[in-house]
C-alpha cells in the first residue's frame, strides 16, 4: 500500500512497525477501550473534533497532547507514535452476550468507520475539486 504522507487524508499503510497510521492507532486504542470521540476529548479537555481530525490522519496532536493521550487510552507514546511497544488488547465479545447483541455492536463500530472514512473522501474531493478550478482559471 502507499506510504503516509502530507497530502493524505486517507490513512494508508506505512512502514511503522505495525504498519498503521498515528490515527489508525489512536482508534485501536479508542475502539480497545470502548470509548467515544466525544469521551477521550472531554477527557483531554478538547473539542471532539480536533481528536476527530488526529484520527483521520488530518491533523497531529503536540507532544504534550500526545503523551496525555496516550494516558487516556492506556498504551505508551512509543506505540501511539510509531506502533512500537505494546498493543492495547483486541476486543473481544463480551460472555454470555447474544449473539445479535454482538453483531449490534460490530455494526456501531463499523458504521462510526464508515463515517470517518466517508468525510475523508469527501475533505479529498473537495480538496481536488479546488484544485481543478484553480487548474481552469
Amino acid at each position: 500500500m502507499a506510504e503516509t504522507g502530507d497530502n493524505n487524508t486517507i490513512p494508508f499503510r506505512s512502514s511503522h512497525a505495525d504498519g498503521d497510521t498515528l490515527g489508525g492507532r489512536i482508534w485501536r486504542a479508542r475502539d480497545a477501550l470502548d470509548m467515544s470521540l466525544e469521551e477521550v476529548a472531554t477527557r483531554m479537555g478538547l473539542p471532539e473534533e480536533t481528536v476527530a481530525d488526529w484520527e483521520r490522519d488530518h491533523a497531529e496532536p503536540r507532544t504534550q497532547a500526545l503523551f496525555m493521550l496516550a494516558g487516556v487510552l492506556g498504551v505508551s507514546p512509543s506505540w501511539l507514535i510509531a506502533g512500537v511497544g505494546e498493543a492495547p488488547p483486541e476486543v473481544e465479545s463480551e460472555p454470555g452476550l447474544h449473539p445479535l447483541m454482538e453483531q449490534l455492536h460490530q455494526l456501531r463500530r463499523l458504521h462510526e468507520q464508515t463515517g470517518l472514512a466517508i468525510a475523508a473522501l469527501e475533505a479529498e474531493i473537495g480538496k481536488l475539486a479546488g484544485r481543478d478550478r484553480n487548474n481552469k482559471d
